[in-house]
């Protein structure tokens, strides 16, 4: 069930068609910046607590992975590892022996039962308590905590608009808030174009606050 429609985005958020707003331009990082460093010490508490149930099966807690940030440009996100050792490979060798499932990954580059996923990681994927060492990556500028989902670069291809690479992908944000585990993949071009046409500190500050919703909701994929 959909957290929040796109009914309820159109009366929710404004939109404006300044691009160059001083609020995208200069604010938009220093909000960023504010933000990160007012909850850095809970955060990292819970980063390295979670960190520690996670190492349990010998593995690294951490994993990254290469995405595309704005303009284009390539960067290594971090998140808390959900998944088993050599996912994937395991993802591949699944989707040759499920048609279904190899149906569902292009439609929407997830599945809904992924037998990659950890005990923990259910846990943590489903309160998207996997995404806060990312908050590391936008401290440093590749990211922010409001911006389309990161995608990867293989996934371009299947992308079929532009707003993306003029903002830098978010922690949270119009795709995070909405009926995510029902949309396609290529649907998250329409979240990312409005986004980028409601862009302002007002719209930062409600999407922050609706996503406690979602994960206080746990619909986490």
């Amino acid at each position: 069930m959909a957290i929040f429609s796109r009914e309820d985005f159109d009366q929710a958020f404004e939109v404006s068609s300044a691009r160059n707003s001083v609020y995208r331009s200069v604010f938009k990082r220093a909000f960023d910046i504010f933000f990160v460093l007012a909850i850095a010490v809970p955060v990292t508490l819970v980063v390295l607590l979670l960190a520690l149930f996670i190492s349990f099966d010998g593995a690294s807690p951490f994993y990254r992975q290469e995405r595309v940030g704005k303009n284009g440009k390539r960067f290594s996100m971090l998140k808390l590892r959900s998944m088993v050792p050599n996912a994937d490979r395991k993802l591949e060798a699944y989707l040759r022996a499920n048609p279904a499932a190899r149906l569902e990954w292009t439609e929407k580059q997830k599945l809904a039962h992924d037998p990659r996923i950890t005990p923990i990681g259910r846990i943590i994927r489903k309160t998207s308590l996997d995404e806060l060492p990312q908050f590391l990556n936008v401290l440093v500028g590749d990211m922010s905590v409001v911006g389309p989902r990161p995608m990867m670069p293989e996934q371009t291809a299947l992308y079929p608009g532009t707003a993306y690479y003029r903002m830098r992908p978010g922690i949270t944000g119009f795709w995070q808030i909405s009926e995510r585990n029902e949309c396609s993949f290529a649907e998250r071009a329409i979240h990312d174009s409005h986004y980028d046409r409601a862009l302002s500190l007002r719209t930062d500050v409600s999407v922050v606050w609706r996503t406690v919703a979602v994960v206080m909701a746990g619909t986490g994929v």
